[in-house]
């Protein structure tokens, strides 16, 4: 079990080969990230012409996908329903984020890190980071 809690090098480079390789497929320039169980940096990648910004929103959206063991739009809809001194006090908090593109990495339902995609639309960062995700989740129980 404890093998399944790690990220090797290889299952790194996968996702981050996945997230751009997905990226490219869609004609967007994207940043990658993904964090471990704690939400440190594992593996990050910036393509050539993303926005400059899409590297920290990348890894905050990783960040806050592993700390809350949910999706960040999932996290922001759990948000709506709480009162406003919660919701804007998470939100005011460093690397904290609701906007779509974070995902956890789930393998029998423990969050061993997450994926973060900023470059591309809302809809388009999620799609991947959904993608990326599942490549780790299939290497991890395999």
């Amino acid at each position: 079990m404890t093998d399944l809690l790690e990220l090797s090098a290889d299952q790194l480079s996968r996702m981050l080969n996945t997230g751009l390789a997905r990226a490219k497929m869609i004609e967007a320039k994207v940043s990658v990230a993904v964090v471990d169980r704690g939400g440190n940096l594992a593996a990050f990648l910036r393509q050539p012409g993303a926005f400059l910004v899409s590297s920290d929103l990348a890894i905050d959206k990783a960040w806050t996908a592993a700390s809350f063991a949910m999706a960040t739009r999932a996290f922001g809809e759990a948000l709506a329903s709480e009162s406003p001194e919660v919701r804007d006090g998470l939100l005011a908090r460093p690397r904290v984020t609701v906007i779509p593109g974070g995902v956890p990495i789930l393998v029998e339902g423990i969050c061993i890190g997450a994926v973060g995609i900023s470059g591309a639309s809302a809809q388009q960062d999620e799609e991947i980071a959904q993608v990326v995700a599942g490549t780790a989740r299939i290497a991890c129980s395999s």
